[in-house]
């Protein structure tokens, strides 16, 4: 019995942690599935396409005052009827090696579009309608009123749109942003062809396989790039994507510097002296006597007799009289040694008598 009840324990704690060990392994299933939270999407690179404001295969047509605020490029094609009276601020590039590498790159970015995954299905009417970022795929997409994009307080927020045929947009439609997206991070991949109604106000940059029309009036803060067909402008104005950068977050990771410290100084600290500090006496201290101290006497000390002290005789009290006092006083001392010697030898006499 006593071997049994150590046992059971035992297989009770190796069965706990058997369902441990199995449930972390389905989290992280979940988690690299994608089933759990998803990491941000990247930027589609647009290469040399990012440029230009307008890019076709095979030509582009404006009428009308028109403004390009980046290159306009054609390739193979080699036409751009219509610049004048439409103004490109950029370059313009046709049929040239500079445009063909455009169009490569455009062909680079657009596979690139359309392979993100996961995405999320979405119905082909987009007016009305607030998404997040993401990935979002769609048969033919419309555009009917206002498309909100909420980039959730993040400024490098990426929006990609997967049509699988045409994107058409209705007259005086819009798309607008809030919390701080940025335009050069929205891309629309379109199977086909893309219309951009009369008036609309459109965002972002268009990845279309054949061509793209604007229509009159409508502006785009973006992109009109088509890889084989062509571009028809009618009065537009396409201004660069703004693209917004975090506030207060630099543009290396945090914590690492990107070279040296700008605290350290480059060369020999400017506090640090180039020889002898001056504050260092360049010979004896001037505190410091040269020979002996001044203070100390050269011989004998002022202060001492040079030879024997000359006493000052103190007159005696009574000032003139002094002189006849003298005499007396010697004559009194005669006495008193006289008076003495008899009183010895009378004390002498009676002491041997006796």
């Amino acid at each position: 019995m006593t071997t049994k009840l150590i046992r059971h324990p035992r297989r009770a704690a190796l069965s706990a942690l058997a369902a441990i060990a199995a449930s972390g392994t389905a989290v992280a299933v979940l988690l690299v599935s994608g089933t759990g939270a998803s990491a941000a999407e990247a930027p589609v690179g647009l290469g040399t396409a990012a440029n230009f404001s307008v890019l076709a295969g095979s030509t582009v047509t404006n009428t009308g005052p028109s403004f390009l605020a980046q290159s306009l490029g054609v390739s193979p094609g080699n036409t751009a009827p219509g610049f004048p009276p439409g103004i490109v601020a950029g370059e313009i590039h046709l049929g040239d090696a500079v445009a063909l590498q455009a169009k490569n790159d455009l062909t680079t970015a657009y596979n690139d579009a359309a392979g993100r995954t996961p995405f999320t299905n979405l119905p082909a009417e987009l007016g009305g309608t607030t998404l997040t970022p993401g990935v979002y795929r769609l048969g033919a997409a419309q555009l009917t009123g206002t498309l909100t994009l909420n980039s959730q307080g993040d400024p490098a927020a990426v929006f990609i749109f997967q049509i699988e045929s045409t994107l058409i947009t209705a007259s005086n439609s819009s798309v607008v942003f809030i919390n701080g997206a940025s335009p050069c991070n929205v891309y629309w991949q379109v199977g086909s062809s893309a219309t951009i109604g009369t008036g609309t106000r459109f965002m972002g940059n268009i990845l279309a396989q054949t061509s793209i029309t604007m229509n009159t009036g409508a502006t785009l803060q973006g992109r009109a790039l088509a890889q084989t067909g062509a571009v028809t402008l009618d009065t537009n104005t396409i201004n660069a994507p703004v693209c917004l950068q975090p506030t207060g977050t630099p543009t290396q990771p945090t914590g690492t510097p990107t070279g040296t410290p700008t605290g350290t100084p480059t060369g020999t600290p400017t506090g640090t002296p180039t020889g002898t500090p001056t504050g260092t006496p360049t010979g004896t201290p001037t505190g410091t006597p040269t020979g002996t101290p001044t203070g100390q006497p050269t011989g004998t000390p002022t202060g001492q007799p040079t030879a024997r002290p000359t006493r000052t005789a103190l007159p005696v009290t009574g000032g003139s009289g002094g002189g006849a006092l003298l005499p007396v006083l010697t004559g009194i001392g005669s006495i008193a040694v006289t008076v003495g010697a008899a009183l010895l030898l009378l004390y002498r006499r009676r002491t041997s008598e006796s």
